[in-house]
C-alpha cells in the first residue's frame, strides 16, 4: 500500500493547468514525479529573457526548488526527460543541466518537440526517490 502527498512550494512557478507540480508516493522508499518544469520565473510568473543557457539555468532552478520543498536535491533524481523545440540547442542544454549532477548522473533521454507551454524553449521533467 502506499500514500501520495502532493508537493508544491511557491519558489517554483505555480502549475498553469491540471497537473502538480510533484507527487511523492510514499511507502518504503518516497517516489517523487515532478511534472515538465520550464523557464518560467516564480517571482514574475514569466518566462525568464535570455538565451537557451539562462533559460535552461532557470528550469534547473525551478526543479531544486521543487525537490527542496521534499526535502531532496538533485543526487535523489533517478530520470530525466529533456523536451527542446530546436535540437541545436542540445550542446547548451546539456552543458547546464550537467552542472547539476557531480558523480553518477540520472538515467535520461531527450526528445525533440513541435512547441512546448507558454512558448518555451526547453522543458525538464524527472523522478527522484529518496
Amino acid at each position: 500500500m502506499f500514500s501520495k502527498e502532493v508537493i508544491l512550494t511557491q519558489y517554483a512557478p505555480q502549475p498553469i493547468g491540471p497537473y502538480s507540480q510533484a507527487v511523492m508516493i510514499k511507502n518504503a522508499q518516497n517516489v517523487l514525479y515532478i511534472s515538465g518544469q520550464i523557464p518560467i520565473n516564480p517571482s514574475s510568473g514569466k518566462i525568464v529573457e535570455g538565451d537557451i543557457a539562462q533559460h535552461t539555468q532557470q528550469v534547473m532552478d525551478n526543479l531544486s526548488a521543487i525537490l527542496k520543498e521534499a526535502d531532496m536535491d538533485f543526487s535523489h533524481i533517478v530520470k530525466t526527460t529533456i523536451f527542446l523545440t530546436d535540437m541545436d540547442d542540445f550542446s547548451l542544454v546539456n552543458q547546464v543541466y550537467s552542472t547539476a549532477f557531480s558523480a553518477h548522473p540520472p538515467a535520461r533521454e531527450t526528445v525533440a518537440v513541435k512547441a512546448l507551454p507558454a512558448g518555451a524553449r526547453v522543458e525538464i521533467s524527472a523522478v527522484a526517490i529518496k
